[in-house]
């Protein structure tokens, strides 16, 4: 198993902040890797985010990763006021105009969309010119990008018994790009909680999962139903309409919420994660949950030594 990294940030709006977040988890840490998850690339500049990204490499010295994403028109019209398209053109974009500024180059760029001229650069040197960077993608034309262009893909909503398959076609993807499949890393795209309380878990993830195929737009529906998944969407959007979120969310099944989101004791998750790993997965989201940091302390040792 990879080192453990911590990451904040997602396309759910009106979240806290992850760069003020991960500077204060830079200033309690020395070791752990600090990823921002998913960070949209329509409420910030490119040359905004060189900014952020160069300035907390620097204060955690040299431990960021960058992970990036188009979110969906929902979020970016409605809450960031931004028109969405042409989200791959732009994240493309993005991810050239982010590697040219943080490799210390004057920043001259002639995109579709970036026209950039004057050639400025960084007022401070950054801490390391090459940031990773991952990227959150799921639908075939922006996965077919991000095996092109980025470091790590971040799939999302994948269930455990399709998630082998749909990682063996990423990585082919990555080889007929010409490029190394074992330098792309692969993170999970779902979570393992270690917990006692399990059923309490398991409902915080299916008020999550039927959120986000409700309220968040076509991608993440379609990217279910592709895989299988047509009647249990169709039963949490029918349950959503006749009773608000708490009937979508009761109509999760209890099978698709833990192959996506599990959760339960150590042993179970220690499970789960060898599953993950056979399945091509090299970077585990995990959580702990406990009042003894101790027992905490060893959970995560546990899992880690895998």
């Amino acid at each position: 198993m990879r080192r453990a990294w911590r990451r904040c940030g997602c396309p759910k709006p009106g979240g806290r902040d992850c760069f003020t977040i991960l500077t204060l988890l830079a200033r309690e840490t020395r070791h752990i890797k600090l990823g921002t998850g998913i960070v949209n690339v329509y409420s910030r500049t490119p040359a905004a985010l060189a900014q952020h990204f160069a300035t907390l490499d620097e204060v955690s010295g040299g431990r960021v990763v960058i992970g990036l994403g188009t979110s969906g028109p929902r979020v970016i019209e409605h809450w960031h006021g931004v028109p969405f398209q042409p989200s791959l053109t732009r994240l493309r974009e993005y991810v050239e105009i982010l590697r040219l500024i943080l490799a210390g180059e004057p920043l001259i760029y002639h995109g579709r969309l970036f026209r950039l001229e004057r050639g400025f650069r960084l007022r401070f040197t950054p801490l390391r010119r090459s940031i990773p960077i991952f990227i959150a993608s799921l639908t075939p034309k922006s996965v077919a990008q991000t095996a092109r262009i980025a470091d790590g893909w971040m799939p999302v909503m994948i269930p455990l018994p399709q998630l082998g398959q749909e990682i063996a076609a990423f990585r082919q993807l990555v080889r007929e790009a010409g490029r190394d499949p074992q330098h792309v890393v692969v993170r999970s795209p779902g979570s393992v909680t270690v917990t006692r309380d399990v059923e309490r878990a398991r409902q915080e993830a299916k008020a999550t999962l039927a959120f986000y195929v409700v309220r968040m737009g076509d991608f993440y529906r379609e990217q279910l139903r592709r895989l299988g998944y047509e009647r249990e969407v169709q039963a949490i959007q029918e349950a959503w309409e006749r009773g608000g979120h708490l009937a979508g969310a009761a109509a999760v099944p209890d099978a698709l919420v833990d192959n996506l989101h599990f959760a339960g004791p150590l042993e179970a998750c220690c499970e789960r994660l060898a599953a993950q790993a056979e399945a091509g997965v090299d970077l585990h989201t995990v959580r702990v949950e406990g009042d003894d940091p101790r027992e905490v302390r060893k959970a995560y040792e546990r899992l880690r030594g895998l």
